[in-house]
């Protein structure tokens, strides 16, 4: 009897794992193929970015050899192959280096676009607020208001941001040129106080304040916009000029 029982006990237990198997085994089958499938495409993704970053390595350092070698052309045609191949930092090194060869060729509003661009095409802090700061640079000296320039420079002095003690000089010469001294000194007085300031940020930021407490600094955007409205100076004659002007004397 105990036999019959024993086989009875163990029917039920089989019975049950198989109803229990018919449940479960494809909920777990399934979990495990997004699990596989999870972990496929991460590694996809990061060959893909692997081979983008190699891409674009190749390309910004054809881009570096051709600046060495003054071939502006080349420099430009390898940046903007390192831009479209490679990944969001090589990316936002090239379109750079693309803004700095905009700058030499005087096509200033290029340049301020190609950094803006520079600036969100990756996530790195640092790669983001040193295109911000130097599209913020060439700003300044081409009609920018203030309202623009500190939309763009107060982000960067949040605590924490590697460009804090920059944009923060920036911040105090851009109040400083649109005649805000007393403004731009609380910017001066923070970087003077600042524990990880540069010290040829301080020195300058003692010098400002120096300028603004002796009345100095009051007339900065007189002379500003005075250089920007006085016409240039006339080239100098060429000797053969000046030749056959002493020759018109002579007669």
């Amino acid at each position: 009897m105990t036999d019959v029982f024993e086989e009875v006990e163990e029917d039920i237990r089989s019975e049950r794992l198989k109803r229990l198997a018919r449940n479960w085994l494809p909920i777990v089958g399934g979990i495990l193929l997004v699990a596989l499938v999870a972990a496929l495409a991460w590694w996809g993704w990061q060959s893909f970015q692997t081979s983008r970053a190699h891409a674009g390595s190749i390309a910004y350092q054809r881009g570096l050899e051709a600046l060495q070698t003054g071939n502006s052309a080349g420099a430009e045609t390898a940046f903007a192959e390192a831009e479209k191949d490679g990944n969001g930092a090589y990316k936002a090194l090239a379109l750079q280096q693309r803004a700095g060869l905009a700058v030499a060729a005087n096509r200033i509003p290029d340049a301020i676009k190609l950094f803006d661009e520079a600036a969100k095409a990756s996530g790195d802090p640092i790669l983001h607020d040193t295109a911000v700061y130097k599209s913020v640079l060439l700003m300044m000296d081409n009609g920018a208001t203030l309202e623009e320039l500190e939309a763009r420079l107060e982000p960067l002095t949040k605590e924490g941001r590697p460009m804090l003690p920059f944009a923060q000089e920036a911040l105090g010469m851009a109040r400083l040129q649109f005649n805000k001294p007393a403004e731009a000194r609380e910017v001066f007085v923070l970087l003077t106080l600042g524990q990880d300031v540069p010290d040829s940020v301080r020195q300058r930021a003692q010098a400002a304040i120096g300028m603004i407490d002796t009345g100095v600094a009051a007339g900065l955007p007189a002379i500003v916009t005075a250089q920007s409205v006085t016409p240039p100076a006339a080239p100098a004659p060429t000797p053969e000029q000046l030749a056959q002007a002493a020759q018109a004397a002579q007669q």
